[in-house]
């Protein structure tokens, strides 16, 4: 099986990211991380950024690019951003609630998607999406996550958020079987669901390597059918300090032989 290099999202230091962009991104770089993925409006220009990145010997891995910036007006800048930073895969993390608040138009927004990858194709770039909790709460009859993915074109990414998915009632490991060749990029994010009985964030405090996601099982997919370029790690929680957090994450994925 082929090996998949481990990105960080960075929105999991966001808070030091605010405070220093270069001295974050090189404490990840230090732990081992091979690439990052931005999150949010851009606070530094792609050149910037790519030297920073050059420098430290990292990569763009994605950008989680707000649903505003693929718009018609913003799209050309969008895209000259990302090829100065080399990055090529722009993630919409979210949709206004109003767009998608309907069977309907999740299959409008599925169009807007394939339209958007037709788009960024002459750029060498894709798009995709990144799931939250609410996809999986049937609508209209089926889950959105079924609605917008059976109904997009392969090149758009389907970046499975694993804690995410589990915490809304899905099964990460069987949406990769579900959608074999789609998961381009899948964020290893860590999830209990005994510790979320009480209260559901409890759930997302454990790391990798101390949660019960079905780890093996993911890679296998992963690894095989699922066509995955990066694994990118997301921890939210505030058991840890976020460099801490996110250290201890990625050590236990070089246990598991990541």
């Amino acid at each position: 099986m082929v090996r998949i290099p481990i990105g960080l999202e960075l929105y999991s230091v966001r808070n030091e990211m605010d405070k220093d962009v270069y001295g974050t991104l090189k404490a990840v770089a230090g732990m081992g991380y091979e690439g990052v993925e931005f999150a949010g409006p851009p606070k530094h220009g792609g050149r910037v950024l790519r030297a920073m990145l050059d420098d430290l010997g990292l990569v763009c891995c994605g950008w989680h690019t707000p649903f505003e910036m693929v718009q018609d007006e913003r799209l050309p800048a969008t895209i000259e951003l990302n090829k100065a930073l080399g990055n090529r895969r722009l993630i919409i993390p979210g949709i206004p609630g109003n767009l998608v608040d309907s069977r309907d138009k999740w299959r409008k927004m599925a169009d807007f998607f394939n339209v958007l990858a037709g788009k960024l194709a002459p750029h060498d770039m894709v798009t995709g999406y990144h799931n939250h909790t609410t996809e999986f709460k049937p609508l209209d009859g089926e889950r959105p996550w079924d609605t917008f993915f059976s109904n997009t074109d392969r090149r758009v990414i389907m970046q499975v958020d694993t804690g995410n998915a589990a915490c809304g009632g899905a099964d990460p490991v069987a949406l990769l079987k579900q959608y074999p060749g789609r998961a381009g990029t899948v964020h290893l994010k860590p999830f209990t669901p005994s510790a979320a009985k009480g209260k559901r964030g409890e759930g997302f405090r454990p790391p990798i390597g101390q949660d019960e996601t079905a780890w093996a099982d993911m890679f296998r997919l992963c690894e095989t059918t699922g066509l995955t370029n990066w694994y990118i790690v997301e921890y939210e929680s505030d058991a840890y300090p976020p460099l801490e957090a996110v250290d201890r994450c990625l050590k236990a994925l070089k246990a598991m032989g990541k």
